[in-house]
């Protein structure tokens, strides 16, 4: 303890000669050179720490941006949704409750879907309010040429203009315009239950970059979707947007409340705890395996300080003859060990910012050299690689990059401070 609370007291000769000790000199160039090591792996470590985490965090965050701004928030189903005469006034409620900026009522049903060339696949079909959809950036924004929102929810019951998701559409073989044939199950009959059948025409195909649920989902008019299921009226679920989704728990209460009694309630965390629990998981999991990195960067340090420490055991000693304690030797090393650690940590967190700030320049330029899309849109639905960096993880970078060079030096600057002058010099 003594030991540790002396490094809390150096003085300014203690630092002359630490920085001296770290300056090239021909007979002790090896250290000079291990310095040079150290300084640069811990720069490329953090950096590449930095770097690491923030893509990652951009691809979380385009990932879960993209699936809430397709999918709800939260959603609202049960009793209240069978309750015709007043269901309108609990989407009143649900639509005044702080923060939500849309509540509107859908249904959903699985089908197959099929083109005019005979190509077929099974398909979520869901039937939404025309508005809303328009409404939804995601899809709005990504409609492919030759498709239009025109169309969608005019005519009768609606009309009979649906939306393809893109992988869908390719699975079928269909473009803007073509026709194509939905199947719906549990269509009542005289003669006993037969299959819905109608053909409608393809209005447009969105991408939304989740290629999950651009191979699943096909929209439809909601008022349509109530006649081809044969539900007319009917309500499946009330979907909900917030304006503030990852902190949706705290709307719990009021949302609960304002649907009333015996509503059944779900946030998008619940519906997908496995996928936002992995998500949680990986984000600690890979901070730490990629901190080891770091941790390996550190290791040239106590190699370095050990090999200065054998080269100085005759200053050392002098030292010692000429009066200065343990403390003052277990600073001089202990400084000399840390601002490689410092000047490493801090060189890394520069390089590692403007790496992320700049990574888009930085992609075009190594396109430009090799003459290949590095980042092809067609597979990641992305111009670029996403960088988000929080300025948390950065300062638990810098941190713990800090914490480790204290401590790889403390113990062979220990070693030094206990060194005798006598046994020092007993070989010189």
């Amino acid at each position: 303890m003594d030991a540790v609370l002396s490094l809390l007291s150096p003085r300014s000769w203690e630092f002359d000669l630490a920085l001296r000790y770290l300056r090239t000199r021909r007979k002790d160039g090896g250290i000079a050179v291990i310095a040079i090591i150290s300084f640069v792996g811990i720069m490329l470590a953090v950096t590449a720490l930095i770097a690491t985490m923030s893509i990652m965090n951009g691809f979380r965050d385009e990932m879960m941006t993209r699936l809430l701004a397709f999918n709800g928030h939260a959603y609202v189903g049960g009793a209240p949704l069978n309750d015709f005469a007043h269901r309108d006034a609990m989407i009143k409620r649900l639509q005044s409750v702080p923060g939500v900026t849309e509540a509107t009522p859908f249904i959903t049903s699985p089908g197959l879907v099929q083109s005019a060339l005979g190509q077929s696949g099974g398909a979520l079909l869901r039937g939404v309010e025309p508005a809303a959809l328009k409404a939804n950036a995601l899809i709005r924004d990504n409609i492919e040429k030759g498709g239009t929102l025109a169309s969608f929810g005019q005519g009768d019951y609606g009309g009979n203009s649906v939306l393809l998701g893109d992988g869908l559409a390719k699975d079928l073989g269909v473009l803007p315009g073509d026709d194509v044939t939905l199947i719906s199950p549990g269509g009542a009959t005289a003669f006993g239950t037969a299959p819905n059948r109608k053909t409608y025409t393809v209005g447009g195909i969105f991408k939304s970059g989740v290629s999950d649920l651009d191979k699943a989902f096909i929209y439809m008019p909601l008022q349509q979707a109530q006649l081809f299921f044969g539900r007319e009226g009917e309500w499946d679920t009330v979907e909900i947007k917030v304006s503030r989704p990852y902190d949706i728990e705290t709307y719990h209460d009021a949302l609960v409340k304002a649907a009333g009694e015996g509503a059944l309630y779900e946030n998008w965390k619940e519906e997908n705890a496995s996928l936002w629990g992995a998500l949680k998981i990986e984000r600690v999991t890979m901070r730490f395996i990629l901190f080891f990195i770091v941790i390996i960067a550190m290791l040239n340090i106590i190699s370095g300080i050990v090999m200065l420490v054998k080269n100085k055991t005759r200053d050392v000693a002098i030292l010692r003859t000429m009066g200065a304690d343990r403390g003052a030797i277990l600073r001089i090393f202990f400084i000399a060990g840390t601002l490689i650690g410092a000047a490493g940590t801090f060189a890394g967190l520069l390089t590692g910012v403007l790496f992320c700030t700049f990574i888009k320049q930085i992609q075009q330029f190594l396109e430009w050299v090799f003459h290949a899309r590095l980042f092809d849109p067609n597979v990641y639905f992305l111009d670029t690689i996403p960088a988000k960096m929080e300025w948390s993880e950065v300062a638990f970078v810098v941190t713990g990059s800090l914490l480790a060079a204290c401590i790889s030096t403390l113990f062979p600057a220990l070693w030094a401070s206990k060194l005798e002058p006598v046994e020092a010099l007993r070989y010189e």
